[in-house]
């Protein structure tokens, strides 16, 4: 049998596989499995977006658009980031409608990154952000944070980690895994940081849309980082369309130019009649983005009262659809309990550590599916705490 271990990259080699794809698939192998492991909502996309997908098809729009996307949708992007974040992008030369947020990611490295530079990243952090930096020649740098801060990253922290070799600081707020959401004022503090060392950010703000407590502000949005800002965002969080993979980057010109040649070369466009959709959920579906919000809300604080009821300490995310709570008290691993708590009890959650070390000890639950399972999941959860005698009061 042929030998294919000196064909294959030793970048390509090196990279781990998902942590997360690992239990999704040992899930789907099971019957009966309640998944709290997703970071999908459990809405289905609102009807009048299908609608102007479906008639773009029937009215044949099947070819390609211009590489950065319809300038139609470029010029609604550039009006939601103005009314909603207060931010002006030229949707000529300064946006650019990307394969999911992902895709977005995939480029602002390439577009940056020499080798040998580095990324700070903040973790627990997405499990993508690391190897993507790899794949670009960069190397990531991880920035730990704890719940004694609430899962946020400080400008010390930063400031600490930061060498003459970084090129830049990623940051996801609201945050996934942990929901940690950095106030304005929190924002200007790590801007002072990213001035002072001359430093670019890339702002994952997915989850702009589902932040709860507070309203929203974006990086670029603070006083000097409009410059040094490549802002991610997308559709499939707040408007509940993960499969349609739509999502756009937003940053200065010199950066957009570089990372429309790379996206021309890889992509080529995103699917032309989905980017009709997007149109629309950006005119005409703030009322259903709002009703999903307050649902998410309502799901997230009778998760995190439960969660603490049972013994296992849980902070109060400030956005996103997620739960990080500390399993610690059981004396088991990450893996040792989302393993076992599937075998034993059909709940699948994630285990903290796929998302850098200092992940360790939690688990990632997601409340994006309904009631009914949350609150069967849970029950499954005291179940298993309880009869296993795991949590010592």
């Amino acid at each position: 049998m042929q030998d294919y271990t000196r064909y294959v990259s030793q970048t390509g080699k090196d990279l781990k596989p998902s942590g997360i794809r690992k239990f999704f698939d040992l899930a789907a192998s099971m019957e009966g499995v309640i998944s709290l492991g997703v970071g999908e909502p459990d809405f289905i996309t609102p009807w009048n977006i299908r609608e102007a997908a479906i008639v773009s098809l029937e009215q044949g729009y099947t070819s390609y658009t211009a590489n950065a996307g319809l300038l139609e949708l470029r010029q609604e992007i550039s009006t939601y980031l103005e009314k909603r974040f207060g931010v002006e992008y030229d949707s000529n030369n300064q946006i650019i409608v990307t394969i999911g947020a992902s895709q977005g990611l995939d480029l602002a490295f390439r577009a940056i990154l020499n080798r040998g530079d580095e990324v700070l990243i903040v973790e627990p952090a997405f499990v993508s952000y690391g190897p993507l930096v790899s794949l670009a020649g960069g190397t990531p740098i991880p920035v730990s944070t704890s719940p004694a801060n609430g899962f946020k990253v400080t400008p010390e922290q930063i400031e600490q980690a930061i060498t003459e070799k970084t090129k830049a600081v990623l940051l996801c707020s609201p945050n996934n895994p942990t929901g940690s959401t950095l106030t304005k004022e929190e924002l200007t503090e790590i801007a002072k940081i990213i001035k002072k060392h001359d430093l670019l950010v890339i702002s994952d703000e997915i989850y702009a849309e589902l932040s709860y407590d507070e309203v929203f502000t974006s990086f670029a949005a603070i006083e000097g980082m409009y410059e040094r800002t490549i802002l991610l965002n997308g559709f499939s969080k707040g408007f509940a369309m993960t499969g349609w993979r739509l999502g756009f980057v937003a940053a200065p010109k010199p950066l957009t130019e570089v990372m429309l040649k790379i996206h021309q070369y890889t992509t080529m466009c995103a699917p032309h009649m989905l980017q009709h959709g997007a149109v629309e959920a950006l005119r005409n579906t703030y009322h259903e983005v709002e009703a999903m919000k307050r649902s998410y809300r309502r799901r997230r604080n009778y998760v995190v009262q439960t969660l603490n009821q049972m013994g296992l300490e849980c902070h109060t995310p400030g956005g996103a659809f997620y739960v990080f709570p500390s399993i610690r008290s059981t004396g088991l691993s990450s893996e040792q309990f989302a393993e076992q708590l599937l075998l034993e009890e059909k709940v699948a959650v994630v285990p903290g550590n796929v998302f850098g070390e200092s992940g360790e000890g939690y688990v990632r639950c997601s409340y994006a599916t309904s009631m009914p399972q949350l609150q069967e999941a849970l029950k499954r959860m005291q179940h298993f705490i309880e009869s296993r005698k795991l949590v010592k009061n």
